[in-house]
């Protein structure tokens, strides 16, 4: 009997990455919500799961795993998909690019999303604005990564690392909701943007769009999540 996960999600919050891995794995899992509009991640409940009170949390027989690229790298090594095997000469490179999306990446993205938990509030955009610039930069230099077109970093055969990417973009064209998102044209991305428009016809995608209300577009032409439960905020 396989394994059965239970995954902690919000829509269209980083358990959107985790979801679509499991999916990508054929590996069943059930979901719960945890409901941002009443500060359930803060819940003492929740934070027995994730002492931090971030989503995803994923329940396994081992325990609660938290920390997105933890979750992703456990379940890849475990189940033997996406991602380079630890024998494969891909492995090295693999694990500093997905270290890259998440330390560097994902977490100058929540300094563009929550600049007031980071700085006093009248001085929130100007970090947005730097961070921003800082984001450019990192996805020119992920787009010449994808030029080169490794095993590990295109849509035909996608990792952990590709829909990271993928769901990160998507935000990046969203959120927060009524800023100049102006800086972000996924068209000055074209290697990056020809692997998310083919991840959006994959089964694992639309499976997340119909469980999350993405859209027909998740990642190349974006709108906001109408999920059939919860919020994304």
């Amino acid at each position: 009997m396989k394994t059965r996960y239970r995954l902690h999600y919000a829509p269209d919050n980083a358990s959107l990455v985790i979801r679509l891995a499991l999916e990508e794995m054929g590996l069943p899992f059930e979901t719960v919500l945890v409901d941002r509009r009443s500060n359930e991640q803060n819940s003492e409940t929740y934070r027995n799961l994730n002492p931090n009170g971030l989503i995803p949390v994923l329940e396994t027989e081992q325990g609660p795993i938290f920390e997105t690229a933890a979750i992703l790298l456990w379940l890849s090594d475990r189940h033997g998909q996406l991602a380079p095997s630890p024998e494969s000469l891909d492995r090295a490179a693999f694990l500093k690019w997905l270290f890259f999306a998440s330390n560097t990446l994902h977490a100058d993205l929540r300094l563009v999303f929550y600049a007031d938990a980071y700085i006093d509030p009248s001085y929130a955009q100007a970090l947005r604005s730097g961070v921003q610039r800082r984001l450019r930069r990192h996805l020119s230099v992920l787009d010449a990564l994808a030029k080169t077109k490794l095993d590990w970093l295109k849509a035909e055969q996608p990792s952990i690392l590709t829909y990271y990417i993928a769901c990160m973009m998507r935000w990046m064209a969203l959120y927060p909701s009524g800023e100049d998102r102006s800086w972000f044209q996924l068209s000055d991305t074209p290697h990056l943007q020809s692997i998310l428009m083919q991840l959006e016809s994959r089964p694992a995608t639309r499976a997340a769009v119909a469980a999350e209300g993405l859209g027909a577009t998740p990642f190349t032409a974006p709108n906001y999540a109408n999920p059939p439960e919860g919020s994304a905020t």
